[in-house]
């Protein structure tokens, strides 16, 4: 097997929710890293790969919002400093995967599934090989004890519970 690293300068870990039923925030995790051991990553379906996130490096690009998820109704990231990612399997069909995995927020760990898709593979300037993915998922913020919400006045809730993950990658190899 071999070390691959995400070349962070050209990743992501972002993400999505409504906000007040008519619009959405989106945001990013800043700080992170990811163990991706495969013998070949042309296919995916024989890594193995870990993900390990800041949870205060949640950024939103709005100060008091990034604060109040980092509290206690949130992430609670002083108490869950980390949230992971353990791959269990991963099944192959043409250029795509289902990427399924371990997901622990806080203290509560789900199996969760990403429709992962190769972007392909090519050489960079230093004359290393690069390979590029891109994956996504849904889940219920809820389920992992991230249950904090506001009722609107006019009906509905501040925060939907739907997130919507979306990780972008470029590795090579260790």
């Amino acid at each position: 097997m071999t070390n691959w690293t995400v070349d962070q300068s050209h990743s992501s870990i972002g993400f999505n929710v409504k906000h007040m039923m008519v619009s959405k925030v989106k945001g990013a995790f800043e700080s992170y890293t990811a163990q991706i051991e495969s013998s070949d990553l042309a296919d995916l379906s024989t890594a193995n790969i870990t993900f390990v996130i800041d949870t205060a490096s949640i950024n939103t690009r709005n100060t008091d919002r990034d604060n109040h998820l980092k509290s206690g109704d949130f992430f609670d990231a002083d108490q869950f400093p980390k949230i992971t990612f353990q791959s269990t399997s991963i099944e192959k069909s043409g250029d795509s995967y289902k990427l399924t995995g371990d997901l622990t927020i806080k203290d509560v760990t789900k199996p969760v599934t990403f429709d992962v898709e190769f972007n392909g593979k090519g050489t960079n300037p230093w004359g290393q090989e690069v390979y590029g993915f891109e994956a996504e998922t849904k889940i219920n913020r809820e389920d992992f004890g991230l249950t904090w919400n506001a009722a609107l006045e006019t009906g509905g809730v501040l925060v939907g519970k739907d997130i919507k993950i979306q990780v972008e990658l470029e590795v090579n190899q260790a």
